[in-house]
């Protein structure tokens, strides 16, 4: 049962008009779907209206599969089942998610950030589980249909709820804050993606800080203080926000940071309760950050750092983020969710402490806007040098990676392979010729470009 989700209370808090009988009025909901595919018995159905599909269509099918009412954005006329007529439905699901919300008085910790907000949100959730019931979004839930339906998934058993909330535009972060409202709020960095839209870095820092105008008194701000924008931020609602990083200055730091290889890095986390020695079991400097992340939460929320310690080490990867996977011919890091530069040159500096043969097999990223041909050379300069024995680039913009690589290799005098295919098609075509028995091989590119189907070809 969802608390207070009548559908009387649904309709006021959609600014919608009810239609149907007296008696089912007073009824809860039990889930909320906007899948026709997925109906729950005395859920609300949400038709959304696509660029390929009208959710309408299927309203007389999911109410036969036993949906308790639905919403709607125009008249259905005389039919044996309620519904509630809105303007929107995309505008009124956010703002039941808003309401809903409210009803429980969870905390709430929104994550946000250009770089790692989902291995942050998994990093804290892993350290916020040794003490209560949290939920967290799953996958990549985290744009304004995503977080309200995160949003629904929530009960009154449980304790916090880990938001993560994504843009690409200014206005974006003021609709999902507006939302989430949350009680502690975690930045990790501020990166290049999503330039198209947001101009500059400096673009970046304040559409993500919109997030500011949304928090709850007195809530925690924590941020990455190693960003030279997040450092900026002095204040946030007459407080101070809490940075982290490496420097010894930050309440929170990391010194005695040693690789462990693909099997993960450890660090001492040192905070205003005492120190501890951790090894984060994912590969990865960056991991080392969102340990100090976890860390600011768990004590944010009175944990002992034994608990934060132990969370941190309980920490699982997530398929498509970093995703070791071993078979009798390869180890196949799959890290071919999503990419940007940073998270490119992250990778590479983590392959280069691998086993064996090291293979690079990296694609083009999208979304960077006019400097995209720099953007990738940059990629391709680090490539070159980083201490990798071939590189496999595929697709048109990832040929300025190679071509960087080329020049930054030669300069440094490595002895670096190089090879770059058109097409995705081009290089399944011809990878069995490419990777040898033994090799640790990378895969990493944008979401669009399929790479998942470099990860399949290889674990054959």
């Amino acid at each position: 049962m969802m608390k207070n989700l009548t559908l009387e209370h649904i309709a006021a808090a959609c600014h919608g008009t009810y239609y149907g009988s007296e008696e089912k009025k007073s009824q809860c909901i039990e889930a909320v779907t906007t899948d026709s595919r997925k109906i729950e018995k005395n859920c609300l159905f949400v038709p959304i209206v696509g660029a390929r599909a009208d959710g309408h269509k299927f309203i007389d099918q999911v109410m036969e599969q036993g949906a308790l009412a639905t919403l709607s954005e125009r008249p259905l006329g005389d039919v044996e089942f309620p519904y509630i007529q809105v303007e929107s439905s995309l505008q009124a699901v956010k703002d039941l998610a808003k309401y809903y919300l409210e009803q429980l008085q969870i905390p709430v910790v929104g994550i946000t950030g250009s770089v790692g907000k989902t291995s942050t949100k998994e990093m804290i959730a892993a350290v916020l589980e040794q003490k209560f019931r949290v939920l967290k979004t799953h996958g990549n839930f985290n744009n304004e249909l995503g977080l309200p339906l995160t949003v629904f998934r929530l009960r009154e058993e449980d304790e916090i709820a880990v938001l993560e909330m994504g843009i690409s535009d200014f206005g974006e972060m003021h609709r999902l804050a507006s939302i989430a409202q949350p009680n502690t709020c975690v930045i990790t960095n501020i990166g290049t993606c999503h330039l198209e839209n947001l101009g500059d870095r400096d673009g970046v820092l304040k559409a993500k800080t919109e997030v500011f105008d949304h928090l709850k008194p007195d809530a925690t701000v924590i941020l990455n203080g190693d960003d030279d924008k997040l450092i900026t931020v002095k204040e946030v609602q007459g407080k101070a926000p809490i940075h982290f990083g490496m420097n010894p200055d930050f309440p929170l730091y990391a010194d005695e940071i040693e690789s462990k290889g693909l099997k993960g890095i450890a660090c001492k986390i040192h905070t205003p309760k005492g120190t501890f020695s951790v090894v984060v079991p994912i590969p990865g400097r960056h991991m080392v950050y969102n340990a100090l992340a976890g860390t600011a939460v768990g004590l944010a929320y009175g944990m002992e750092l034994s608990e934060i310690q132990k969370g941190i080490e309980s920490l699982q990867s997530l398929s498509g983020r970093f995703h070791i996977i071993e078979n009798e011919n390869y180890t196949i890091v799959d890290d071919c969710y999503n990419a940007n530069p940073m998270s490119m040159k992250a990778s590479l500096g983590i392959l280069k402490d691998a086993m064996g043969r090291k293979v690079a097999v990296l694609g083009d990223m999208g979304e960077l806007g006019a400097n995209e041909k720099e953007l990738h050379r940059e990629v391709g300069t680090f490539a070159g040098t980083c201490g990798i024995d071939l590189l496999i680039c595929v697709g048109t913009l990832a040929k300025e990676i190679a071509e960087a690589a080329k020049m930054s290799s030669k300069a440094e005098g490595k002895a670096l392979g190089i090879v770059h295919f058109a097409t995705l098609e081009d290089l399944l075509a011809h990878l069995g010729e490419q990777v040898k028995q033994g090799d640790t091989i990378l895969v990493k590119a944008s979401h669009f470009m399929n790479f998942g189907k470099v990860v399949e070809a290889l674990q054959k």
